[in-house]
């Protein structure tokens, strides 16, 4: 699964090369003040934690479980126990802070980072209303500085351990984490069915579970209206386009990407490729004959004009459908990932593949 990390650019006609960012993690630093904070706190009142699992910094005298509590979440082989709802929230990366705020839950986040894509236009201004800590991951002093009780990362590169945002640093600093479940590592399908799991999990570790179904009927109904739209309209063959230049870095038959397409009466024309991302050649692209390219559009990897221009330079695409025709869609990475956006994806690519079935 895509970890963060900008993906090998098209070097021509005017493509930059930009890099990850680094880091550096102050660790010694960052506990030692977590350790005298701790020790401060032994000399007045206890303050009540929120986690009961992996976090380390836990009342001596527990306060009653909150109602419907406590509840325990398995997330990517880190079991956490929750006494009550988390109530100082860190989103890293734009999908869980757009998933926060559909659920209602504004009033429990004290920061967000990496904002790559335009917010949801329902979401703006609840988003602009939170903290930003850093355009990119933040370190971990900028999160321990925020005092939260939960950090819920989009990617896996939000708890990287070569930054020093392990989950362990975190639960070591009694901060309980969740990773959306998309960035686990498990080579395995990704549907939208998962998208509607995470809605549920997340919902139930805040306590809104009512907040959750409600959340995740209005998306189904969505898709519904969409997919019955389309319904007996022939498949389009879609490529989709991430980044590349000797080669195109595209979207598998593994990720949320091909069944946004499907159910937008589309075909991937790499759905055959084993994983959620990989690399296919150029001539492949040739032989498949797709007649439209979603170009996802993120930061790090060019602009979308720029990937556009590079993908109509080339000579040996002229005679594809999609770049002879220009016939290109726009998918920010954000709408292709776990979180409340796939649903709006499927509809607005409809709209695109099938302009006389969706007005």
């Amino acid at each position: 699964m895509y970890d963060g990390t900008p993906r090998p650019l098209p070097s021509s006609p005017s493509l930059p090369s930009l890099s990850a960012p680094h880091r550096r993690f102050r660790r010694a630093a960052a506990l030692t003040a977590v350790l005298s904070a701790m020790l401060l706190a032994g000399c007045g009142t206890t303050k009540g934690a929120v986690g009961d699992g992996n976090s380390s910094a836990r009342s001596a005298s527990p306060a009653s479980p909150a109602k419907g509590f406590p509840v325990t979440i398995d997330n990517c082989g880190t079991r956490t126990t929750y006494r009550k709802p988390p109530s100082r929230v860190v989103t890293i990366h734009q999908h869980p802070a757009e998933l926060m705020l559909a659920l209602g839950l504004k009033d429990r986040m004290v920061g967000t980072a990496y904002p790559d894509s335009a917010v949801l236009p329902e979401l703006k201004k609840d988003f602009e209303a939170v903290p930003e800590l850093a355009k990119k991951e933040p370190s971990f002093e900028t999160v321990l500085n925020a005092e939260p009780d939960f950090v819920y990362g989009g990617y896996g590169s939000a708890f990287a351990e070569k930054t020093g945002r392990s989950r362990k640093a975190f639960a070591d600093a009694g901060i309980d984490t969740y990773l959306n479940r998309e960035s686990c590592g498990k080579k395995k399908q990704v549907s939208v069915a998962d998208d509607y799991d995470e809605i549920r999990t997340i919902g139930r570790i805040f306590g809104v579970p009512e907040r959750a179904e409600k959340l995740v009927g209005d998306l189904r109904a969505r898709v519904g209206r969409t997919t019955e739209a389309v319904k007996g309209a022939p498949a389009v063959p879609v490529f989709v386009y991430d980044s590349g230049d000797k080669s195109a870095y595209t979207a598998g038959g593994k990720g949320l990407g091909t069944e946004i397409i499907r159910l937008a009466g589309g075909r991937n024309v790499f759905a055959d490729l084993d994983g959620v991302f990989g690399d296919v050649s150029w001539e492949q692209v040739v032989a498949r004959k797709p007649e439209v390219i979603a170009i996802y559009d993120y930061a790090g990897t060019g602009s979308v004009e720029q990937k556009k221009e590079f993908l109509l330079s080339q000579p040996a695409l002229a005679d594809v459908p999609a770049v002879k025709n220009k016939r290109f869609v726009v998918l920010p990475l954000t709408d292709t990932v776990l979180g409340v956006r796939p649903p709006y994806a499927v509809e607005k690519l409809a709209k695109e593949l099938h302009p006389e079935r969706l007005r």
